[in-house]
């Protein structure tokens, strides 16, 4: 967890009330899926209290004392293609470990679905490990982009169908 566990304990140390994140990004692929995937960002689209959103930025978002100190930050993602449901997903990330701050993570699939708006090298390499070490069943990724994503996704629908085809014949064969 180290550089994340001084990070995360000094932001912890700094908070006066509890506040919960769901995260999702590059640090998810690291630390609950244990693949090396170095960041120096932690991305959260949930902060609640949502009212705690700009403190927790203030704290330890980008250019902040706790940044600059530790070299790594928190990402505030306003805009993001989520699966409808993926709140009932969410799973705790080292529970307990911290007095006031809880951190929840994507589920995988919701996690590589997250990707697929962008299809970034970076999220196309990350969605190949997931793909791989999880491992991800392609027909649930398939079943979850068509009933609770594809509807709401940000961008144009034909062009991630068409990713998510190709995804499905790159990392499934």
């Amino acid at each position: 967890m180290s550089p994340w566990a001084e990070f995360l304990a000094a932001l912890d140390a700094a908070l006066l009330e509890a506040v919960a994140l769901h995260c999702l990004g590059g640090f998810v692929v690291a630390a609950r899926y244990g693949l090396p995937r170095p960041t120096a960002d932690l991305d959260y689209v949930e902060v609640i209290p949502s009212q705690h959103g700009p403190h927790l930025q203030s704290l330890a978002g980008p250019g902040s004392a706790l940044a600059r100190a530790h070299g790594l930050y928190l990402q505030h993602v306003t805009v993001a293609s989520l699966p409808d449901r993926y709140e009932e997903r969410l799973t705790p990330l080292w529970p307990g470990r911290f007095a006031r701050l809880a951190l929840f993570t994507l589920e995988a699939h919701d996690l590589a679905l997250s990707k697929l708006a962008r299809n970034s090298p970076i999220d196309r390499e990350d969605v190949a490990r997931l793909a791989r070490a999880v491992p991800l069943d392609p027909a649930l990724l398939r079943e979850r982009y068509e009933t609770e994503l594809r509807s709401i996704i940000i961008g144009d629908q034909g062009r991630h169908d068409q990713t998510l085809g190709l995804w499905l014949e790159a990392y499934f064969g």
